[in-house]
């Protein structure tokens, strides 16, 4: 009962993982890789523009931009070329990819810098720095990727969403960019940061693919001359051996520097959690040949005693931080603000600007002269001098011979509504004083 139970649960899952159903054949599978290895023509200028939207994304931060370059760019074709070639011993789509390849680098790299040198915006955005250091994500994310593009070439239906889709994840064509801005700008780690990481993740999508071909057993190539065939499995096996490997060794080494500071993190979150006591910055660097691994912390508020900082570091060995120095920097007396100074300089400031601002208010009313209420001074003037039939009221300054001034002045001139009529230049004289503050107030009659 057991058996059968197993067998039928075998079947099951052998006929919902099985590779076999919509398979196209090798010949065809190996025809439509080998036309997308090739460069040139259409290929080429359809690289030559994602690679400019590419470094137009990077450029102005935008990962729509970005997204829409990598749907374009037909930068998967060498790579696939290589793992194919490398798994079916056919050394002729070896070269060809290989070449193809190197054109397709050389072209992104020298499209992104022309336009870097160009470009009005040199800034570093987050889509640049985030090219420019691979993590063990990147790796599996080439790997699986890579996989997915394989299994979908290997179908007679390819006019899926799984090689844009491979090409979205796999993110080629934004490192050869940022590349191209480390050579546009003069700055080395941007370029051999991308440049490691395009390496990486192309290392790894061929690895794919010769992982997915061998797993198909596809027929490998068959040469008459049994001599030449000897060699040249040797050279693909060399090949191999040289690519590969050190992936491997690469891919190793960053799942642990990911495990390191992963711990690391966990570390200080938990045993630097004091309630006056801040980490406001965090350096974590994975051991290297000269130096063991270390986690430098800058604090900040209630400084640690030195039994404390030592509790710490014998704590790390709980967290698998055996042979790692733990640094700390914090801030001391000396170091710390003085609040109250720093207000009593920022209360100095603010009573300087507004003793400013006073002045200058002060001299805007002195100088300007439109600011009169003509329109209701006339109105009342009219009621209680009837003979007015038009008044022109200005607001001046009068200044000494020596340049400064001293007073203001309104300059009242009025019409008579009856010439034969005199105006009361007293009445109207003491009535503008009061009604508008100024005391120096000369009137002009119109004859």
């Amino acid at each position: 009962m057991k058996r059968q139970r197993f067998a039928s649960l075998r079947t099951f899952l052998k006929g919902r993982f099985d590779l076999d159903e919509d398979t196209a054949s090798r010949d065809e599978v190996v025809a439509a890789i080998s036309k997308g290895v090739e460069f040139r023509g259409v290929n080429l200028w359809v690289l030559i523009f994602a690679t400019m939207i590419a470094s137009l994304g990077l450029n102005v931060n935008s990962p729509a931009v970005i997204i829409g370059a990598m749907l374009i760019s037909p930068i998967m074709g060498p790579i696939m070329g290589i793992g194919l070639s490398l798994g079916i011993n056919d050394f002729e789509l070896l070269k060809k990819s290989l070449r193809n390849f190197s054109l397709m680098f050389i072209v992104a790299i020298v499209t992104s810098t022309v336009y870097f040198l160009i470009s009005p915006l040199s800034s570093n955005s987050s889509e640049l720095l985030a090219r420019t250091a691979p993590t063990t994500y990147d790796v599996l994310i080439a790997l699986f990727g890579g996989l997915a593009g394989i299994v979908a070439q290997t179908r007679t239906d390819r006019n899926s969403t799984v090689i844009p889709g491979v090409a979205i994840a796999t993110a080629l064509i934004p490192p050869l960019c940022t590349a191209g801005f480390g050579i546009a700008t003069g700055q080395l780690r941007f370029f051999i940061g991308a440049f490691y990481l395009f390496f990486i993740n192309s290392v790894f999508i061929a690895l794919a693919t010769y992982l997915m071909v061998r797993f198909l057993r596809y027929e490998k190539k068959v040469f008459i001359d049994k001599e030449r065939e000897r060699n040249v499995k040797h050279s693909m096996l060399i090949i191999t051996l040289l690519t590969f490997i050190p992936s491997v060794f690469i891919g190793f080494r960053m799942v642990r520097v990911t495990v390191f500071e992963a711990m690391a993190d966990k570390y200080v979150a938990q045993v630097f959690a004091f309630p006056h006591t801040r980490v406001v910055e965090c350096e974590k660097s994975y051991k290297t040949r000269h130096r063991p691994s270390q986690i430098e912390l800058l604090l900040v508020g209630e400084p640690l005693d030195d039994a404390v900082i030592e509790n710490a570091r014998m704590q790390l060995a709980g967290y698998g931080l055996e042979r790692t120095d733990l640094i700390v920097r914090q801030a001391n007396k000396s170091d710390a603000l003085d609040v109250a100074s720093l207000q009593e300089s920022y209360t100095d400031l603010l009573a300087e600007k507004n003793r400013r601002i006073e002045e200058m208010q002060s001299r805007l009313e002195r100088y300007q002269a439109t600011d009169v209420e003509v329109d209701d001074i006339s109105r009342e003037m009219g009621a209680i001098l009837p003979n007015i039939a038009a008044v022109s009221l200005t607001k001046g300054v009068t200044f000494d011979n020596t340049g400064t001034p001293r007073d203001t002045t309104l300059i009242c001139v009025v019409t008579p509504a009856d010439s034969l009529h005199p105006v009361d230049r007293y009445t109207l004289e003491r009535w503008l004083r009061i009604r508008t503050k100024i005391d120096g107030v000369q009137i002009f009659i119109r004859p």
